[in-house]
């Protein structure tokens, strides 16, 4: 072939892409593992240019941050738990799109919520960590906290958590694909691509996804705001579960919410299964040898007060030895991004301004200067603004920097597996082993409790983005937008996002306190002060505890057992994770009842939209339920306990045989 007949087919063959529309829905192959020979096609075509940031979708995508911000980390603070933004800003980010009539948004969509999504994670990294300072306050009169030390450590924080994963890009989302579940992306991707199927002819995934967002937002809408039936179910209403309960401290409990059936839907059973093992062994064995064998003092404590003040302690130790163990066997990533870094520098990297734009990231060039001038700033934040102190701050800067680093694949395979960061437990463990360090050389007292907790909030802040961000280029990549848009984009959402936190925790704590009878509950932050303080001011640590976690999971990582997904499992509460299983067995029971495989996939890939509409549904009636509470309204619910527990069973049946039949109702095609 002549170079004139090479030019003219790579012309037609530019032409035929630009002339094919886009795919209304994602691709066959977008969660299973690829072969050898196959590559993955996104919905927005690799060789196209598409309109992503745009005034209209940076600005939405600010203005939600705010919104967003404000609303998690009030209710956050009052409920004790970080609602996930980035569903209901997807939800509303398709919504506006529509209303407002504009033409293919999908990649405006995607950056609206990359942007808005920031929320959540800045959210999280600050209210876990800095409200104990007020907590402590009460106690100690010369602790002080302003805005400033709130909005640099959080916007640090999430600085540091966006240029450190960048690096590690794209070995989650394309090297690991089909690896991982990504259940919280998967769930705000199928919400994102409804938009071009409700353009499309063929509307059925659309209405699909649309339904079962409403069948599950309206279940779990009820039971929080009328508590017609029970939310969690627990063998200890039963006689003979309270006599067990009494005498062993065994107790059963299974959240009976939609959205986290869902969820362990698409974690899938494999995984599911572990995170219950290690919930069970906490529950089942644990406990009651704890509570059996311990002093008279723990005997007489129930199965939830042991959990929260010795049982949970041995899943930190084994996720912070988890991480390590992580950290050892990815080193071969660590450096190879390294690498990359170094070779990008010199100007020696394949990696060129003329790659695809779908695999294009921030030059690594500018991701390390940048990364230069944060830690810069970061130290002399902590040696002016925290410590005043050059030799300390710069223990303290290391000790962020190693951290924040190295547990950021950590918290990425976290969010990839379950879609749950355990960023308090790291956290936790973090403070534990920063503040034992600071001790040792001469920060202690009421000014270690300060430096503890403000550098804690950038550790904490930093791993929440890290495991945030990976969900926002997860789902970039499954729709093909450009990851260095989304990553440029998101300091901007960092920088809102922290701003508006630091000012609502100010708020908060002068309208309703963090102490007191009608103080906003704040149980991450409390759990904090009451670690950080005996260190600090000369108390008992359960070092014991933590130890025989990070034996444990040695143990199950020599065993072959995935180390993070069990002691996940043992860190968060059994009604939590028994959905996981019952999830994750649908998904199994869709997938397997047909000879032919076609079907199968079919049933899968369908019960997988179910899911994301409960997950979505939850997700942003939950905002709802939260917001109708605060506004005034309590319902009162005058029946018994018991027929309130079986009305739990057979709601709960009801939403897994709906889940179960409609997964498959899937035909071929």
């Amino acid at each position: 072939m002549t170079q004139n007949d090479s030019s003219l087919a790579r012309e037609r063959e530019e032409h035929e892409i630009y002339m094919t529309a886009d795919p209304t829905e994602l691709p066959e192959n977008a969660f299973r593992e690829l072969a050898a020979d196959e590559s993955y096609r996104p919905v927005m075509h690799p060789a196209r240019e598409y309109a992503e940031v745009t005034p209209y979708s940076v600005i939405t995508g600010i203005i939600l941050a705010v919104i967003f911000s404000a609303a998690a980390a009030y209710l956050g603070l009052r409920v004790g738990q970080v609602f996930e933004a980035a569903i209901p800003i997807a939800i509303i980010a398709v919504g506006l799109s529509g209303a407002l009539k504009k033409n293919n948004p999908l990649g405006q969509n995607v950056i609206i919520q990359s942007i808005g999504a920031c929320s959540g994670v800045i959210v999280a990294g600050a209210i876990f960590t800095l409200p104990a300072l007020f907590i402590l306050q009460s106690t100690y009169n010369d602790i002080t906290v302003n805005f400033l030390e709130i909005f640099l450590s959080s916007l640090f924080g999430g600085v540091l958590g966006i240029l450190f994963f960048i690096p590690f890009r794209k070995y989650f989302v394309k090297d690991m694909h089909g690896k991982y579940p990504f259940p919280e992306a998967t769930a705000t991707t199928q919400v994102l691509v409804s938009a071009q199927t409700k353009n499309a002819t063929d509307g059925g995934q659309a209405k699909t996804l649309v339904i079962a967002s409403l069948v599950g937002g309206i279940y779990d809408y009820i039971v929080a705001t009328f508590g017609f039936w029970a939310e969690t179910v627990t063998s200890e209403v039963t006689g003979w579960g309270a006599a067990l309960a009494e005498k062993t401290k065994l107790v059963f409990s299974c959240n009976t919410g939609a959205a986290l059936l869902g969820l362990g839907y698409i974690v899938g059973i494999k995984y599911a299964f572990v995170i219950f093992a290690g919930s069970a062994f906490v529950w089942w064995i644990i406990i009651p040898l704890i509570g059996t064998y311990g002093s008279a003092e723990i005997s007489a404590m129930d199965s939830s007060a042991i959990f929260s003040n010795y049982a949970r302690l041995i899943g930190i130790g084994g996720i912070a030895m988890a991480g390590i163990i992580g950290i050892v066997k990815s080193w071969g990533i660590i450096m190879q991004a390294a690498g990359l870094a170094a070779r990008e520098i010199k100007g020696s990297s394949k990696e060129t301004s003329a790659s695809v734009r779908w695999q294009r990231d921030i030059s690594m060039k500018h991701v390390v200067f940048f990364m230069t001038i944060a830690l810069v700033a970061v130290l002399i934040f902590f040696w002016i603004g925290v410590l005043g102190n050059f030799w300390q701050a710069l223990v303290a800067w290391l000790v962020v920097t190693l951290i924040s680093f190295l547990f950021t694949t950590v918290a990425a395979n976290a969010i990839a597996i379950v879609g749950s960061n355990p960023v308090s437990g790291m956290t936790l463990m973090t403070l534990i082993i920063a503040s034992a360090i600071f001790v040792g050389i001469g920060i202690n007292g009421t000014s270690g409790i300060v430096a503890s907790m403000v550098i804690g909030g950038v550790v904490c802040t930093a791993l929440s983005m890290a495991g945030g961000f990976v969900t926002d280029l997860k789902i970039g990549y499954w729709l093909g937008s450009t990851p260095r848009k989304q990553e440029s984009w998101k300091f901007l959402g960092t920088l809102v996002s922290a701003a508006t936190v630091g000012g609502v925790i100010l708020l908060l704590n002068k309208v309703y306190g963090f102490t007191g009878p009608d103080a906003l509950v704040a149980p991450q932050a409390n759990a904090m002060a009451k670690v950080i303080e005996p260190i600090m001011m000369g108390g008992d640590t359960p070092w014991i505890l933590y130890m025989t976690g990070a034996i444990l999971a040695l143990l199950l990582n020599w065993l072959g057992v995935p180390a993070l997904a069990f002691c996940l499992g043992m860190f968060i509460p059994m009604q939590l994770n028994t959905p996981m299983l019952v999830g994750g067995a649908i998904a199994w029971y869709v997938s397997t009842r047909s000879k032919n495989k076609e079907v199968n996939d079919c049933r899968r890939d369908r019960g997988t939209l179910i899911a994301s509409g409960l997950i979505a549904g939850g997700a942003l009636f939950g905002v709802f339920a939260a917001l109708t509470r605060f506004a005034g309204f309590e319902y009162q619910n005058t029946m018994s306990v018991i027929t309130n527990q079986w009305l739990g069973v057979i709601a709960y049946a009801a939403i897994i045989v709906y889940l179960g039949i409609q997964s498959i109702n899937a035909r071929k095609g």
